[in-house]
């Protein structure tokens, strides 16, 4: 159903409803980019249109309790859900990032009920390119 906003007496515009989409396959990618300081979990069709996402910050947690594994696999499971609702059955993983919750992350996927079909490691490395800032004293 549309709602009706009136912002004054001259225009009204409406609000899209949220319409409930049914994915064209049944296969996916999970993008997992674990920081040190938050892990986010985007879930996305074979053509990379994102499904679900969630991360730690999303999920409730602020401050150093985001980059807690526990986290990481509580994200993973939201993002796991919502994608399932929508029919997903198998998915492809990509990590990206150094942060300690990837390994965690990719265990709640398993657990929810997701066939994972193939795991990749993304994670940008420097092949001596650009000189590393001095450090600090």
């Amino acid at each position: 159903m549309a709602t009706v906003k009136q912002t004054n007496k001259k225009t009204a515009t409406k609000a899209k409803a949220k319409k409930k989409r049914k994915l064209p396959s049944v296969n996916g990618i999970a993008h997992i980019h674990s920081t040190v300081n938050n892990t986010i979990v985007t879930i996305t069709d074979e053509q990379g249109n994102a499904i679900s996402w969630s991360s730690s910050g999303v999920i409730g947690y602020k401050g150093s309790k985001k980059s807690t594994p526990y986290a990481a696999g509580i994200a993973a499971t939201a993002a796991a859900k919502a994608a399932m609702a929508m029919g997903l059955k198998s998915i492809k993983v990509v990590v990206n990032g150094t942060g300690q919750g990837k390994d965690t992350a990719i265990r709640s996927l398993a657990a929810t009920g997701l066939v994972i079909t193939e795991l990749s490691d993304a994670t940008p490395l420097p092949h001596n390119g650009c000189r590393p800032p001095k450090k600090p004293r």
